[in-house]
């Protein structure tokens, strides 16, 4: 008699639309849900609200999924606000790379290390998942991820488990960064202030010579900065270890120069991208808003920007002077070196 719970794994791991969307440590299970190629295409993160059938997930034992190959995976590490959603939706490319924009499994795995996760154990549960978030739909496809920021403490570990692996930090100028918090209003300050317990949780915002009694004198923008802070040290690091597999890049390089930015990063990659396929995904994607699926008329994110930025220039521009000072009070530079193009 065939075993279900073994037909069942099967006929999850071959079909790649069975997404791995949560990690339940508890119970040492998966969750896998139905999202096929499509529906994440349409989507701007692969989270609980943006996946109709996140409600009802196969939930498989992770010692029945834990041996699916290791396929070529990739990462877009970012500071948020810096267009990665959009860089990310250029590599899902059929045949080539498939994006993977935000996973839930990966933020799950930061509050899993947050409550205490044993080491070893979360190095190997990271290893498998990236396993399982990378099955191609096409036999060769590249995955290329784009975690969460809060992911961004974990980057060190996931480019340690996958040597193969390379990365764009993708970043925007810390005055573009600030105006963005800005123009979002209360639920940018009050996401900003998440990140940072975030932050705090991971160690990325200590020795920056401000102690814990000055946090909250700090406004909302300050904390932002300091945020934007950490997260440019932490990938001055990275940089610093991997030079030959990591390359930086600003948002406003990639706005202006997307074909270029596309080329590079797809030989970073090791995908061989001809000037259609590249000239296609950018036609595709730089003409709508990747969060809303909204067309972009032309210069409309530029005016946006400046629409913004003058709405909240007096304290954009003392944020900005105080965190360049800040910066070159713990000799931290505020532009990355190893540039991608």
């Amino acid at each position: 008699m065939n075993d279900p719970v073994t037909a069942l794994v099967r006929e999850t791991m071959a079909d790649a639309s069975w997404l791995a969307h949560r990690y339940d440590p508890g119970h040492d299970a998966v969750h896998f849900v139905a999202a096929p190629r499509e529906q994440r295409r349409a989507v701007p993160f692969l989270t609980d609200e943006n996946l109709p059938e996140a409600a009802r997930p196969r939930v498989l034992r992770r010692l029945d999924v834990a041996q699916a190959p290791a396929g070529s995976v990739h990462f877009i590490f970012h500071s948020a606000y810096c267009c990665s959603t959009l860089l990310a939706a250029c590599f899902d490319l059929p045949g080539k790379s498939l994006a993977l924009k935000e996973p839930q499994f990966l933020n799950d795995m930061v509050g899993w290390r947050q409550r205490g996760a044993p080491q070893q154990q979360m190095a190997q549960v990271l290893d498998e998942g990236l396993a399982l978030l990378a099955r191609p739909f096409t036999p060769g496809e590249a995955a290329v991820i784009k975690p969460s920021n809060i992911v961004n403490g974990l980057a060190q570990p996931l480019l340690a488990i996958r040597p193969g692996s390379r990365a764009i930090l993708l970043h925007a100028p810390v005055r573009a960064f600030l105006t963005s918090i800005a123009r979002k209003g209360l639920w940018g300050r009050l996401w900003v202030r998440e990140l940072f317990m975030a932050q705090l949780a991971d160690g990325l915002v200590a020795d920056l010579g401000i102690d814990d009694t000055q946090w909250l004198r700090q406004s909302d923008l300050q904390i932002a900065a300091i945020g934007w802070l950490a997260q440019q040290r932490l990938f001055h690091r990275l940089l610093e270890r991997w030079p030959e597999r990591l390359r930086s890049l600003d948002s406003e390089v990639l706005v202006a120069r997307p074909a270029e930015a596309m080329r590079a990063a797809g030989q970073l990659y090791g995908l061989t991208l001809d000037e259609a396929a590249i000239a296609a995904s950018i036609a595709e994607n730089f003409a709508r808003d990747t969060k809303t699926g909204d067309a972009f008329a032309a210069g409309q994110r530029e005016a946006d920007r400046k629409a913004g930025e003058a709405a909240h220039a007096d304290e954009i521009d003392k944020v900005t002077a105080w965190i360049e000072a800040v910066a070159q009070a713990n000799g931290l530079a505020m532009n990355l070196p190893n540039a991608l193009i």
